[in-house]
């Protein structure tokens, strides 16, 4: 009789624990965290890049890094709260070292004969190389009060892949004589909360719905086909779209534009990973259609360009 009391007890107490185990083991977003753009501008660590002729701003995070004494200790502080909830941090200091972001790199791309081209920012190029989901913007400035320095914070958490917004977190420290990125991150711990349910909700959806992304179709000026050309009896671009149907999470697409000559695709749900468990991204979906195309009845040859995670170009007739 003892014998069964007991083995009762403890499947009453293994049923009962199941849940907070399983929760314990939810897998949480992988996120990068930076310093934010309006922190690097305001201490001039910014530098110039060329977007098709356009000359921008961007941050300089290899500069931030390097000459700023607070930046790795803060992001180190605010990373560690991060991991201690479940999320893996993709570390961008190691990776900027690495491949040390340039002002140009893989700025365009273009045949012999189209104009045709696309623009990566070194953001872009990082988010490409580290293939995080999220990306996490950290600001914070430090007002003196007579009982000590209290120290204000923001961080605003955007999509990797569609550069949208996802969720924000503001809140100031307690004024203490503490050094700045121990009181940042007891200010950030104070204010995670609701933070992180912004995060879980939309990583919710992405599992749900897939990730987001945009795909381009355009056509070489010396193709002789188009968009317009038909194989067994569908304009290719219906042909097109069929396949991305097939090939998207509850087929949500949207073809945003379109002409013989262009194509364009928004709001692309694509699975998270593909069927080998390697993570989804919109070079990895282009290049799938890529491959596809390259198949009969089509025969097309075609290059891919990409920006960033979530946008990718297809230009149809020639490599």
């Amino acid at each position: 009789m003892r014998y069964n009391f007991v083995t009762s007890l403890l499947t009453l107490i293994g049923i009962v624990s199941l849940p907070l185990i399983c929760d314990a083991q939810i897998k949480k977003p992988t996120i990068m965290l930076l310093p934010s753009d309006n922190w690097c501008a305001q201490r001039y660590f910014t530098q110039s890049f060329d977007n098709q002729g356009s000359i921008e701003k961007v941050s300089d995070y290899q500069r931030a890094f390097t000459e700023d004494i607070e930046l790795p200790q803060v992001i180190s502080k605010i990373g560690g709260v991060l991991t201690s909830m479940g999320y893996g941090l993709k570390d961008a200091e190691m990776e900027i070292k690495s491949i040390k972001v340039k002002q140009a790199e893989d700025n365009a791309m273009s045949s012999k004969t189209s104009s045709a081209s696309i623009a990566e920012s070194p953001l872009d190029v990082l988010k490409r190389r580290m293939k995080s989901d999220i990306v996490i913007q950290l600001w914070w400035n430090i007002t003196k009060d007579h009982a000590g320095k209290i120290v204000s914070f923001s961080l605003e958490a955007f999509d990797s892949y569609t550069n949208k917004r996802i969720a924000t977190a503001t809140g100031n420290s307690k004024p203490s004589t503490e050094a700045i990125p121990v009181a940042l991150e007891r200010a950030v711990k104070d204010n995670i909360k609701e933070f992180d349910k912004q995060l879980d909700k939309w990583y919710d959806d992405q599992k749900k719905n897939g990730r987001e992304i945009v795909l381009t179709v355009r056509c070489w000026d010396d193709w002789d086909n188009d968009l317009e050309t038909e194989y067994d009896g569908e304009e290719l671009t219906d042909c097109i779209q069929q396949w991305i149907r097939q090939n998207t999470v509850n087929s949500s697409f949207n073809l945003s534009d379109g002409t013989e000559s262009f194509a364009q695709f928004e709001q692309v749900r694509i699975p998270l990973k593909d069927k080998n468990g390697k993570a989804m991204d919109a070079r990895a979906f282009a290049t799938s259609l890529r491959k596809h195309l390259q198949k009969a009845p089509y025969n097309i040859a075609s290059k891919v360009i990409i920006r960033g995670l979530g946008e990718a170009i297809i230009i149809l007739g020639e490599k």
